[in-house]
């Protein structure tokens, strides 16, 4: 893969109005033919409460988790950290802004990156002279 995205470090957003930790999800990049695709694992997180964004080329994904513990249990043991989250990467010139897109499924958003026509790899043919 070539440096077209990169993450930039994000711990704890400046401005932060809830009162529960910020992950920076994990996530997956892979390259297609058209582009790129990012994978970012955000359980508990509704398609309605995911705010992406891009400026000077940094897209910065955030994404609000709905509470799910139980209003009448009380919790003894936890290993599931619930919270909110935010990721951000720095993108190259080699991608179209207007066409970037997003679904989220199963606690996966995926966002798809074509690349600008202008990036994209073209053959030159060869004239006989």
């Amino acid at each position: 893969m070539t440096n077209e995205v990169t993450t930039t470090p994000t711990t704890e957003p400046a401005g932060t109005t809830r009162d529960i930790p910020v992950f920076r999800p994990v996530a997956d990049i892979a390259e297609t033919g058209q582009g790129i695709s990012l994978m970012l694992e955000m359980p508990g997180v509704a398609p309605d409460s995911v705010d992406i964004s891009l400026e000077n080329r940094v897209l910065t994904i955030r994404g609000q988790a709905r509470t799910t513990r139980p209003e009448n249990l009380q919790l003894s043991y936890a290993e599931y950290g619930e919270g909110d989250y935010e990721r951000a990467f720095a993108l190259s010139e080699d991608f179209d802004p207007d066409k970037i897109a997003a679904e989220m499924r199963a606690g996966v958003l995926t966002l798809t990156l074509p690349r600008a026509e202008a990036a994209k790899p073209r053959k030159i043919a060869v004239k006989a002279a």
